[in-house]
């Protein structure tokens, strides 16, 4: 490696800055899903309707031990607070609006800051 390029990446490091991350916890109740398939049916479309429309990483968190619930983890980061506020305020509504479209309803819903 060459001794400048050790610098900058040192310096680099040095200079970064926190990044807030958004983490938003979403739990699902999917009472008409008679079998695993339903369920996924529901969880599937839920999660590429989030990415899809809001640009945020989604993940099922739990197993599939039954086939009426599911809980996700949506998560995105930015350099502003206040963005990010308003991004999961607007993932959360719609959350409860696609769920409903599929059948299922958003039990519980919380969210929280990681400051990197």
């Amino acid at each position: 490696m060459l001794p400048g390029a050790a610098i900058g990446l040192t310096l680099a490091v040095e200079t970064r800055e926190a990044m807030p991350v958004a983490q938003l916890t979403l739990e699902i109740r999917i009472e008409h899903a008679q079998s695993l398939k339903d369920r996924r049916q529901v969880v599937r479309s839920l999660k590429d309707q989030l990415k899809q429309g809001f640009n945020v990483s989604v993940a099922e968190l739990d197993e599939a031990v039954t086939w009426q619930s599911a809980t996700l983890g949506v998560v995105a980061i930015s350099r502003s607070r206040d963005y990010l506020h308003g991004l999961i305020e607007e993932v959360e509504r719609a959350a409860r609006r696609m769920t409903n479209e599929l059948g299922a309803e958003l039990a519980d819903t919380f969210w929280e800051y990681i400051e990197s």
